[in-house]
């Protein structure tokens, strides 16, 4: 093994970093502000893709997909919208490329310039709804509910794997709907949706609310969202929800002809969640030592380690785990048997625990004798010797024990690092000593909101839609205040 990791009181910023790239996630691409998604980090990504995927469809949504090239045009055609992705955009100018006469290389051709520039996909909001106006008629032809898996491009400068890359993966689902109260509806099912997911699958709990004017999607009269705590304190938003209104219908004519005959634009909503979560899953659970993940999205479940002295042991040890593998993938279980002689026990214990695999057996001659196995389990680091008598259904047992223990764990961090404060100096005192979420008042502006970012670099993270009536004043202006909403601040 090379040298042990940062530790995330020295240096968090620093210890992601190398776990990213020692866990074998990811690594930093030849293109400049790009990544590259190794095997096992894509394969997470693919368990995340599974369970989001099957629970859009269980609530009618089908996948489609739409062009990476959107016309300049089309951006144009909703202004809010332009102007919140205007300075991410990545432009398409010409299509042909030509040898240099000068023999170096390759030039762009200045013949083959595009009569109009295309705008590589930062989100697919005007290409979807140029589609809908032929694809939606009548009432008949509502709800349309459209989901989309692709990448997309946002021009980043400052950039960090996962969190914040200049071409990523994500879904964005895309609605449109025949009333307000139907495409509302349907945004804040998809919230509930996102936050099963992070609670039930990643073992993140999650603050549900809504976000300022200042912090709303770009085209959008409303956007929910989900906000985890990470463990440096800090929140990271973890899926958004946006209720568009008719915003996009009226700039791209999509309407739809109702009972009575009467034509009327439609009513939308968009929706997304990226490879983000790779980022919110690492920084919610992991530690010193490496990855810890919730069995339910963990690659390999189960690995299996023989200790042996000679071929002889060898083969009785994998005889056995020949038993105990067939037992665990009856039961949906995936489990890993490394016998690659190339490394020692000790070797593959530290690999499997830089790589978060929930639970490790080790199995051994004496192990074999007496009819036992050592378990170990990546979220304590606790070892036990258990009975190969029914070890499937233990290590079942286990797994789901590990999953729920995870996400208590998490819970107990977020309840130990949500402050209630009232004035602005308890404000700035959290902020600067341990961060987290804070519950303050706030009056309603966006010129406090403006002001308090400017001089703490915290955000408005979301008005919590459990918010409760509580008259009070805003830590900042001493105006009136209806309630407390979740400061923090954000990756």
């Amino acid at each position: 093994m090379s040298k042990a990791l940062p530790t995330r009181s020295e240096n968090y910023s620093e210890w992601y970093n190398e776990l990213v790239k020692r866990a074998d996630l990811a690594e930093n691409s030849a293109v400049r502000g790009c990544m590259v998604i190794k095997p096992y980090g894509y394969s997470i990504w693919e368990k995340m893709q599974r369970a989001l995927d099957d629970m859009f469809k269980e609530t009618g949504h089908s996948n489609a997909y739409f062009p990476l090239f959107i016309p300049k045009s089309y951006l144009s055609k909703e202004a809010s919208h332009v102007e919140g992705f205007a300075k991410e955009c990545a432009v398409v100018t010409h299509y042909r490329l030509k040898n240099d006469p000068n023999g170096k290389g390759v030039i762009v051709d200045p013949d083959a310039k595009l009569e109009e520039e295309l705008i590589v996909r930062p989100t697919s909001e005007t290409v979807i709804w140029s589609s809908y106006k032929n694809w939606i008629q009548s009432y008949r032809d509502l709800p349309l509910l459209i989901n989309q898996w692709a990448n997309v491009v946002r021009w980043e400068m400052r950039t960090r794997l996962f969190l914040r890359t200049a071409e990523f993966l994500w879904q964005e689902g895309h609605t449109a709907h025949a009333t307000a109260g139907e495409a509302v509806a349907e945004t804040k099912q998809m919230l509930d949706i996102y936050a099963t997911f992070a609670e039930e699958w990643m073992a993140m709990p999650v603050v549900k609310g809504v976000k300022t004017a200042n912090e709303r999607f770009a085209g959008a009269e409303d956007t929910y969202c989900i906000e985890a705590l990470m463990q440096d304190g800090k929140a990271l938003q973890a899926g958004t929800s946006h209720f568009l209104g008719q915003n996009f219908a009226t700039a791209f004519d999509v309407k739809f002809q109702d009972k009575d005959g009467k034509l009327e634009y439609v009513w939308g909503t968009s929706w997304g969640v990226s490879t983000r979560l790779m980022g919110a899953l690492i920084m919610a659970h992991s530690d010193d030592s490496g990855l810890v993940l919730p069995p339910k999205l963990a690659p390999i479940q189960v690995v299996i380690v023989p200790i042996y002295k000679n071929e002889e042991q060898l083969a009785q040890i994998s005889e056995k785990v020949g038993e105990i593998t067939k037992q665990l993938k009856k039961l949906g279980i995936s489990v890993k048997y490394d016998n690659n002689d190339a490394y020692k026990p000790g070797y593959k214990f530290a690999e499997y625990e830089l790589k978060g695999v929930p639970v490790r057996l080790a199995l051994g001659a004496r192990d074999l004798e007496n009819g036992t196995v050592e378990v170990a389990r990546r979220d304590t680091k606790t070892k036990e010797t258990v009975s190969l008598e029914g070890i499937a259904s233990h290590i079942q047992e286990l797994l789901d024990n590990i999953q729920e223990s995870i996400y208590n764990k998490a819970l107990a961090f977020k309840k130990d690092n949500t402050f209630r404060v009232d004035t602005f100096e308890e404000f700035n005192k959290v902020l600067d000593n341990t961060g987290g979420f804070i519950l303050a008042h706030w009056d309603g502006t966006s010129e406090t909101e403006e002001k308090i970012k400017e001089e703490t670099k915290a955000t408005i993270r979301c008005i919590p839609l459990d918010q409760q009536e509580e008259v009070g004043v805003c830590i900042y202006s001493g105006k009136p205040s209806a309630g407390r909403v979740v400061f923090a601040r954000a990756y």
